[in-house]
């Protein structure tokens, strides 16, 4: 992968999704949230997420992303996996584009990427993220939903 910039990798064909302008964001996390560190993200489909979440967190279920750390940090941020299925579900539910339910569920990664849990840290996860995606103008973020 490239060690200059984020990268975005598609598994599925996710129509109607501008992979240039995903490619231009995810750079834009790079340099904003990610320290600069790069990161790849990979869109698959609900199989492909069911088949990580089992091998590596022993949940066997489909889930809309995943993040795995790198096991070299000084090198890149990590690794993430979104489902284009769950994305186009979950935007159709929230009444935005599927593109921008992407860019929430890619967010949301990177904050997990940089060492945030929202399940541990009282809120500070779900803070950042709604400060973030103000300044990135993207709907409700992932936390936010969850616990409306």
């Amino acid at each position: 992968m490239s060690s200059d910039g984020s990268c975005v990798l598609f598994q599925v064909p996710a129509r109607g999704l501008a992979r240039l302008e995903l490619r231009a964001f995810a750079n834009r996390l790079q340099r904003q949230v990610a320290g600069e560190k790069p990161f790849n993200a990979l869109i698959a489909n609900d199989a492909e997420l069911r088949r990580l979440n089992k091998q590596f967190r022993k949940k066997d279920y489909a889930t809309d992303v995943l993040s795995f750390p790198s096991i070299e940090p000084g090198k890149t941020l990590g690794e993430l996996a979104i489902s284009w299925d769950r994305a186009k579900a979950q935007a159709s539910e929230y009444g935005h584009t599927v593109s921008d339910e992407v860019r929430i569920l890619m967010l949301h990664g990177v904050l997990h990427l940089i060492g945030m849990d929202h399940e541990k840290d009282h809120g500070e996860m779900a803070r950042a993220e709604i400060r973030w995606r103000k300044r990135l103008s993207l709907p409700a973020s992932l936390i936010e939903r969850v616990h409306s």
